[in-house]
């Protein structure tokens, strides 16, 4: 494969496949608390996106979301001088929709555990000059100001001048995160991608195929740094802070970009990437790293990626044709699927022109789904009603994904795990 195709597939295999679940989520949290704090059933007013989802930064995987939620300017004489009293009635109205799940205020935040995933939601009063207020209950209590429009701003600025060649790196260097466990938060790597793309304009006109250079330079970059306590976030200007050194790291991370650079054969350097990147740098010869697993299709390897789009999927669970629940909701409760029941899986949000086309994968996953011969995991066509009909046949940690076609590309595409328990 050449250089192009081989970063183009990293960033194709860490891109977040269930941005229809996470809308899902936040949608849920921001509807339980408009209706306390506003009366109306809204999912998307009054909150905001922001972390590494909100700046598109985030990968495959992601486990920490953040949230906004801007509460009416009426209530500030209610929570003045109650910061704890209002992280407590956050929490209360989050729970009335999420009753079994973990729920806890933690000084700034209510944090809304799930499984797999964490939504850090921030309640905030709203300041003439775009700034917000959000609540500190440390030491008595108090208010503090931050700034996330800007940073969000900043970042979409520079991307756009550096023709998206930022947001691709703050999605590697995450990838590299992984691989190294290095002890870095998303803010500080997106901050370090900024500062290091700031000046530099030599990317401007290049393409993937100059993404083994680009690497190099940005790991000398980061060896340069040298060990420092903070850095100044793009647009608030407020301090990141430096958990722990990842300069060491950095250098052995350079010598492998060097490594790669100077390889004489395709394997040689193939290995040198997966060195740094980990399981998502593609193997020599292949598309993507699903090509590992024989038994299993893998849409990469049918179509061009292209996610501009959105789709969320949503799944019915039937007992004896009576509607039992919907999915999300039981995975927001940390609950899975009884056997024997029949499964109406479904495209319930899109925002994708006609005309385009439906596929799903189903992906049995389990030592019974394995004993049985059963594991699938091929490509379906959809039947012409943008639903797939599903039995919960036998126990495992299943999942389904969809996948919507326009114009010979994938342009959107959904996961939603199913859990049936035995």
């Amino acid at each position: 494969m050449s250089t192009a195709a081989d970063f183009k597939a990293l960033l194709d295999n860490i891109k977040i496949d269930n941005a229809g679940q996470i809308g899902k989520r936040y949608g849920r949290i921001t509807k339980s608390l408009n209706q306390y704090f506003y009366n109306m059933d809204s999912k998307t007013a009054n909150s905001l996106q922001v972390g590494s989802y909100g700046r598109f930064t985030g990968i495959r995987g992601i486990s920490d979301l953040d949230m906004l939620y801007f509460l009416p300017a009426t209530e500030w004489p209610r929570f003045r001088d109650r910061q704890s009293y209002l992280l407590q009635v956050v929490k209360t109205e989050i729970k009335k929709a999420y009753k079994n799940t973990d729920i806890r205020g933690d000084g700034q935040v209510v944090v809304v555990k799930f499984n797999n995933q964490e939504v850090e939601v921030v309640p905030v009063f709203c300041n003439e000059d775009g700034t917000f207020n959000y609540p500190d209950t440390h030491n008595g209590g108090s208010w503090k100001v931050c700034n996330p429009r800007d940073e969000m701003s900043s970042f979409r600025t520079l991307n756009d001048d550096r023709k998206g060649h930022l947001r691709r790196l703050s999605k590697m260097i995450r990838a590299w995160r992984t691989r190294h466990e290095v002890e870095i938060s998303g803010f500080l790597i997106d901050t370090l991608c900024y500062k290091f793309f700031y000046d530099l304009v030599e990317y401007d006109d290049k393409s993937f195929k100059s993404y083994d250079q680009l690497s190099l330079d940005f790991f000398t970059f980061l060896v340069r740094e040298g060990d420092r306590d903070f850095y100044y976030a793009p647009g608030s200007r407020s301090k990141v802070n430096v958990k722990k050194s990842f300069n060491k790291v950095a250098a052995l991370t350079k010598s492998y970009c060097e490594e790669a650079l100077s390889a004489t054969t395709e394997s040689s350097k193939n290995i040198a990437w997966k060195k740094i990147f980990g399981r998502p740098f593609p193997n020599s010869g292949t598309l993507s790293f699903g090509n590992l697993n024989t038994s299993e299709q893998y849409i990469e390897d049918q179509y061009e990626m292209n996610l501009f789009g959105h789709v969320s999927i949503e799944c019915e669970i039937k007992n004896d044709n009576l509607l039992e629940a919907l999915l999300s909701n039981l995975l927001g409760e940390g609950h899975g699927i009884s056997r024997n029941r029949k499964l109406r899986f479904y495209v319930d949000e899109i925002n994708i022109p006609q005309p385009y086309q439906i596929k799903w994968k189903i992906k049995n996953v389990g030592d019974e789904a394995e004993r049985l011969g059963k594991l699938r995991g091929g490509i379906l066509n959809d039947e012409g009603h943008s639903e797939r009909i599903e039995t919960a046949d036998f126990s495992g940690p299943h999942f389904v994904e969809c996948y919507v076609i326009y114009d010979n590309q994938v342009v959107a595409r959904d996961r939603i795990d199913v859990p049936i328990h035995k």
